[in-house]
């Protein structure tokens, strides 16, 4: 690995970290946010972020000002970009929501993208690893959580895995991908026509056979301009309580899909994780 960058701050450190991955074939970059001093190396509880489309990992280390609730209350960050870079396949960086920063944390069936695009193992098996080899992480304390692609992101990788990880929350998630514009072109990509194989892939169809039966945390933005087209958090609601599945949707009436409601309500999450982490 080489670190590109570290930063002091709020009494801990900031870092930006590259590496060569075996899921994607390609480098990925990577922010850690360790919330101690050098001479402190105890295990601490883990948190990863998964972002938007379009981003890297820049956009919450930058901007959601996370890292003050972190060190607060001893949490580990790790922010991993949202897909490969630099494999110019065709048509890669033809729109935002399709192909660079536009992953969708899957693993790709459909050729060119199967060999590179493998978001979802990256996100649950390489990078925890690596995590756990170079820092002082205790991944038996993981929690996850992201922002719209990224919070279909998180919840679907808890659902998929409930043993693995303690806690899992979303701000503003596609919580029913297979139904909206961005899900289903993504899936048609990345999948190929086969529906029913997207089915994996879509949290609103997994919790009701998730063996997850802990607390979800949802907030959403009320003037969010992709509430009713891409979002659509009442889909999840209503699975989650078919499902017996606890969860807390907090609707907020004014604050639209940008990094200023994700800054407002971020303590929150991180205070939320971080009970469910006994840190």
């Amino acid at each position: 690995m080489q670190q590109l960058r570290a930063h002091r701050c709020f009494g801990g450190s900031q870092q930006v970290w590259r590496h060569d991955s075996t899921a994607t074939s390609t480098p990925m970059e990577f922010s850690i946010f360790l919330p101690f001093g050098e001479e402190d190396d105890r295990l601490r509880p883990v948190l990863f972020w998964l972002s938007g489309l379009t981003c890297t990992w820049a956009n919450f280390t930058e901007k959601a000002a996370a890292q003050c609730h972190a060190a607060a209350h001893g949490l580990i960050l790790v922010c991993p970009d949202t897909s490969p870079r630099g494999t110019n396949l065709p048509g890669e960086h033809a729109t935002y929501d399709f192909g660079s920063g536009a992953g969708f944390y899957i693993d790709a069936t459909v050729a060119p993208w199967s060999r590179h695009y493998r978001m979802f193992n990256y996100v649950t098996e390489e990078l925890p690893a690596l995590i756990g080899r170079h820092f002082p992480a205790d991944l038996d304390r993981r929690g996850i959580f992201g922002h719209s692609m990224g919070g279909h992101g998180a919840l679907t990788i808890a659902l998929k895995q409930p043993d693995l990880w303690r806690s899992v929350s979303a701000f503003a998630p596609i919580v029913a991908p297979s139904r909206v514009p961005w899900g289903r072109k993504a899936f048609g990509g990345y999948l190929g026509d086969d529906e029913a194989t997207w089915r994996a892939h879509d949290a609103s169809v997994l919790v009701a056979s998730s063996a997850w039966r802990r607390p979800i945390l949802i907030d959403q933005g009320m003037a969010d301009e992709f509430l009713d087209s891409q979002l659509r958090p009442g889909l999840f609601e209503e699975a989650c309580a078919e499902a017996d599945v606890p969860l807390q949707l907090r609707r907020h009436h004014g604050y639209d899909h940008s990094y200023y409601f994700i800054a407002t309500f971020v303590a929150d999450h991180i205070a939320y994780h971080a009970q469910a982490s006994g840190s």
